[in-house]
């Protein structure tokens, strides 16, 4: 979990100490991606370095080539006036080279940190528990792999190599209007009262305006994705209207604080070319006092004028680029927050080894509630012996599901421990785990591939043998068979589209395939019809034989193939024995059976 909780990120009222924190916490980041690339950082400072020297030099070769080259040229001695244009021509050569390969090489610095940054939230994200996918919407991960890397993207791209290309100029040309001119130095030392004070309250006023905005693009990004992720629920209910009205909403708060920002630019940008011109009126003022008492040169004035205007020019660039850098800020500070996310799920770190699993499973004083406090499951203990196939039945939210993640580790209990053949779940390793127990869900994803393909991550690198066999087993063969490409068919082509119920027996094969110790159907029937449902019990009971299995269902025909049920309310098992034996008790299961029974007539 992230210190200051998830959220924050999406927050613009951030306490001092958080946005320290979070800060921080970026510039963590920012040095972790910069680590591995220092030999190639040092190497672009030099250059840039280098290059800042050579286009500094030119002001102060224009002032020896007026006040000492122009007097000997006068004299017929033009040796001293070719010497300073050379020398000018050639720092200016040498200073487009240089600059030449510096982009060049802060480019791939930064394509390569994006490549980084883009891989850590990939491999990251997949890390996280079931816990952060549930709590974090999937609008909200897209938008940091997204928008949010798109805006690094664009600062890293240009606008950070042209911030610090312009810092170290204003630096360097300060430094040379010291040596060739205190007088004027100090000029433009005043100057810069007025322009620390502009540039203080467009930072204060811009960090919130873009922390603002990036919340409000996330949020726009989130609505979308949502919306066009349940678009047939859109489309059944009739919510175009209302969706409309309310994006429309959203994209006008977008649109306002984008006016915010604009406003602040116009006032900034303006704002500093003023000083600049008020700070080279008052160098041009007092210099040419000073040139008429003969105390100044005038090549030193125009110099002076010349480091004046140079030292505000990349003011305007700053000022440019400073919109980049504060949205790509608030980006990143979004990103290290997910980054620092930790598994509430952790691996195992001395997991123990698996041999001849037999699927026992035992619940010893286990109980569960998320963090947020809900309670869902009440202390209990159960022992399922391996090979016993169970259902579980209850009312919505009365815990079956969140009993079966326990099993499946994609969450830890709250209390208790969760074992499998005395083994305890959290001294597993999670690729042992996850090969000895699977779950299959109502969801039944598919992803881009043919069918084959998809059967075969039960188990890489099976045979197209093992594949059809799983296949058959399930009652998915025949179907696939009239597919365009049978198992070569890509599921998501036009022509290789299948239904909700062949997906779910897709991936039962899928399941089947892996040959886990314990198999959970999480409401995997419920996407079935009833020829299909016959068909893939007929198969269930050859498959689950000798295996452990967890079938949580409200169909109770489902439960017909079960050796024991357990029946849930509130968060506790209220009723455990055989499907016989519940109906004879006359208790909840029997009522709920009854019901299903006269609901078929």
């Amino acid at each position: 979990m992230s210190l200051f909780g998830t959220n924050n990120e999406e927050r613009t009222d951030l306490t001092k100490e958080e946005s320290r924190y979070v800060r921080r916490r970026s510039r963590n980041l920012l040095g972790a991606l910069l680590i591995p690339l220092r030999l190639r950082l040092w190497v672009a400072v030099a250059l840039i370095l280098f290059s800042t020297v050579l286009r500094v030099a030119g002001p102060a070769l224009v002032a020896l080539g007026i006040d000492w080259a122009l007097p000997r040229a006068i004299e017929t001695d033009y040796l001293p006036l070719w010497t300073i244009v050379l020398a000018y021509l050639g720092a200016a050569g040498a200073a487009a080279v240089t600059v030449y390969f510096f982009l060049i090489l802060t480019a791939k610095i930064a394509q390569a940190m994006l490549f980084d940054l883009r891989n850590r939230m990939f491999v990251h994200t997949q890390k996280l528990s079931v816990e952060f996918h549930e709590r974090y919407t999937a609008g909200r991960v897209i938008a940091r792999q997204t928008s949010d890397l798109e805006t690094i993207s664009e600062l890293l791209s240009g606008g950070l190599s042209e911030l610090v290309v312009g810092l170290i100029f204003m630096v360097f040309t300060a430094i040379a209007l010291l040596v060739l001119d205190p007088i004027s130095f100090l000029i433009l030392l005043v100057a810069l009262i007025p322009l620390a004070i502009l540039t203080r309250w467009f930072q204060v006023n811009t960090n919130r305006g873009f922390r603002a905005q990036r919340v409000a693009s996330s949020t726009l990004i989130q609505n979308f994705v949502e919306t066009m992720t349940g678009v047939r629920a859109v489309k059944a209910f009739r919510k175009e209207k209302r969706n409309e009205k309310h994006f429309g909403g959203l994209v006008e708060v977008y649109r306002k604080l984008n006016a915010r920002l604009i406003q602040l630019f116009g006032i900034f940008d303006p704002g500093l070319i003023l000083i600049g011109n008020v700070t080279v009126a008052a160098i041009l003022l007092v210099g040419g006092i000073r040139v008429l008492d003969g105390a100044l040169g005038i090549g030193v004035l125009t110099a002076a004028i010349l480091y004046a205007r140079q030292f505000f020019g990349p003011m305007e660039q700053i000022a440019m680029f400073y919109n980049s850098y504060q949205s790509a800020s608030s980006a990143l500070e979004k990103i290290s927050g997910v980054l620092e996310e930790e598994p509430s799920v952790p691996e195992a770190t001395n997991p123990v080894n698996l041999e001849n699993i037999k699927g026992g499973l035992k619940f010893a004083d286990v109980a569960f509630q998320y963090s947020t406090g809900d309670v869902v499951l009440k202390p209990f203990s159960l022992d399922i012996p391996g090979g016993q196939t169970i259902a579980l039945v209850g009312t919505t939210g009365a815990g079956k599901s969140t009993l079966a993640k326990l099993v499946s580790r994609f969450y830890d209990p709250s209390q208790g421990s969760v074992k499998l053949d005395g083994y305890d779940l959290r001294n597993i390793s999670n690729s042992d785990l996850r090969r000895e127990v699977v779950m299959v869900t109502q969801e039944a994803y598919l992803f881009t591939g043919s069918v084959a393909e998809n059967i075969q991550l039960g188990k890489p690198g099976a045979s197209i043998e093992e594949i059809v066999k799983a296949a058959t087993a399930v009652g998915a063969h025949e179907f696939i068979l009239d597919l365009p490409n049978g198992y070569d068919t890509d599921v998501n082509k036009r022509g290789g589209r299948v239904s909700s119920g062949q997906r779910q027996l897709i991936s039962f094969a899928r399941a089947f395939l892996a040959n886990p110790a314990v198999l959970i159907l999480d409401e995997a029937t419920s996407s079935l019809d009833i020829p299909s449902e016959a068909m893939v019990q007929l198969g269930l009971k050859t498959l689950l034989k000798g295996r452990t299995a967890i079938i949580i269902a409200h169909r109770l025909s489902t439960v017909s193939i079960a050796d024991r049920v357990l029946v849930m309310e509130h968060g506790a098992i209220i009723e455990d024995g055989s499907p016989e034996q519940l109906i004879a008790s006359g208790g909840k299961f029997s009522k709920l059976y009854k019901a299903w029974r006269d609901s078929l007539v």
